[in-house]
């Protein structure tokens, strides 16, 4: 369970303190022009040590494309790339090896295979994200050629939220705050939570919200391919995510039919539109050619930097501080994530629309 996608496929490996993390991406069109500035780009926009809001790690996350790229264009081959870790405090975890941290996957990694790396918890660390970021900066360079584009951005931490949906902001400002939040006010507040809990040694979570532009009608699959179930399945995927939902989602429930049925009407150029877009891009498990919009809710990191009671491998009560360099929160973070698994699940399901016309 280490591959994602259909037609478009991620196969990643690596551990937080291994040698490296990596992957294969395969099923890429030949002919895509490669940027490897903006690959390069993507993977700094995740990578930790970035502003006084993530952790202190300091790695360079430089990626190594070794093959299906020739002179700049994909050539249809699978796409080998590496980002070698440099900056592993291994010690720093040495008071974790006999015992589980609260909320972590050490207790059920343990069960499940018998034994688990426990600096920085090995496959369950969010490092392996990196990966990810590469899959989705080279579908976001196809998606690009087809003029879909995705964006996302942080919407709430903790109580703090925006108040309107994305229409309501400039997401270009999404880049201009160590926070990625459009709304420059609220991105100081949340900075400054962030900030006060960091100090106290706890973490927080909060919301993540992006749109897709630009995405054809008929992408998804009846009955069990739907194109919302692809995106949840893949946004549950990211460590730390307990909850997403797309168009209206919650909400909506509160509402009748009468007030949340998407009415269709001409669009003026010899097409069919819709006057509302509570559906969110997606109706019957089928982009309807709207913008798809979702939120993806983050729980509060596990890791906390205070003393925490627990039990040892054996079932004995113990207590744990830990050590070492984490994040209070991974919204920052997480934003260029939520993007990558977005691109490389729209890309997937365009290919399979593609070919069922074949």
């Amino acid at each position: 369970m280490n591959t994602f996608g259909n037609i478009f496929t991620v196969t990643t490996f690596g551990e937080s303190h291994g040698a490296g993390v990596g992957g294969v991406v395969d099923g890429v069109p030949a002919g895509i022009d490669i940027d490897m500035d903006f690959i390069q780009g993507e993977l700094d926009r995740r990578k930790p040590g970035q502003s006084k809001l993530t952790t202190a790690r300091k790695e360079g996350d430089v990626v190594e494309l070794l093959s299906g790229v020739f002179e700049g264009k994909t050539t249809g081959c699978p796409i080998g790339f590496l980002v070698r870790n440099t900056n592993q405090h291994s010690n720093d975890y040495e008071n974790m090896r006999g015992l589980f941290r609260p909320s972590h996957a050490d207790y059920t990694y343990t069960t499940k295979y018998g034994l688990r790396d426990h600096r920085g918890g090995g496959r369950s660390s969010a490092r392996e994200t990196i990966s990810r970021v590469v899959g989705g900066a080279i579908a976001k360079l196809a998606l690009k050629q087809l003029g879909i584009s995705i964006q996302a951005y942080t919407e709430q931490v903790g109580s703090i939220a925006l108040e309107g949906s994305y229409k309501d902001y400039d997401l270009s400002l999404t880049e201009t705050n160590d926070v990625r939040c459009p709304d420059p006010k609220k991105a100081e507040e949340m900075a400054a939570l962030i900030t006060e809990v960091k100090e106290q040694g706890d973490t927080i979570g909060g919301i993540i919200s992006c749109v897709i532009k630009g995405c054809p009608v008929g992408l998804g699959e009846p009955a069990f391919g739907k194109l919302h179930a692809a995106l949840g399945s893949a946004m549950l995927s990211i460590n730390a995510v307990k909850g997403f939902e797309y168009g209206r989602g919650f909400a909506g429930v509160c509402e009748r039919g009468s007030q949340q049925n998407d009415v269709f009407v001409p669009d003026g150029q010899g097409g069919i539109t819709t006057t509302t877009n509570n559906s969110g891009g997606i109706q019957g498990g089928i982009s309807n050619g709207q913008d798809i919009y979702f939120r993806v809710a983050f729980k509060p990191v596990a890791t906390l930097l205070m003393e925490q009671d627990t039990v040892t491998l054996q079932g004995e009560t113990t207590t744990l501080k830990a050590k070492g360099r984490h994040d209070p929160c991974v919204l920052p973070r997480a934003v260029p994530v939520v993007e990558a698994m977005a691109a490389m699940t729209i890309l997937d399901y365009y290919l399979i629309n593609r070919a069922a016309k074949l």
